[in-house]
């Protein structure tokens, strides 16, 4: 049975699926259109064993949810608005100040 999660629970859920770029990838390519795993790593360009691992995480976040399709299984954003959400997310503007980089943000891919 799903159930609601509290907000603080939910925006926790949409940072720790975001913090990934594979997974944000993942969301955006989902954010386009459902998608079976075999041709989200060919999209992706990823072993299906390393897309696996990370569609498992978005589930357990509660972002994407499977639909059964004869054999084979399709994955989709949990609801529509995640889409507009990613929409809003990606064309925010965020304010960092240039000489407060992250030192390691070249090895980690972050700041």
């Amino acid at each position: 049975m799903l159930t609601l999660a509290p907000d603080i629970e939910v925006l926790a859920r949409f940072g720790r699926a975001l913090a990934d770029p594979i997974r944000c990838r993942i969301l955006l390519a989902l954010r386009e259109a459902p998608a079976h795993p075999a041709d989200l790593a060919d999209t992706l360009e990823i072993s299906r064993t390393r897309l696996s691992n990370h569609l498992a995480c978005l589930r357990d976040c509660g972002l994407v949810v499977t639909v059964p399709v004869g054999r084979r299984t399709r994955y989709e954003l949990a609801d529509d608005r995640l889409g507009h959400a990613l929409d809003d997310l990606r064309t925010a503007v965020v304010a960092v100040e240039a000489d407060r980089a992250c030192p390691d943000a070249d090895e980690k891919g972050c700041c």
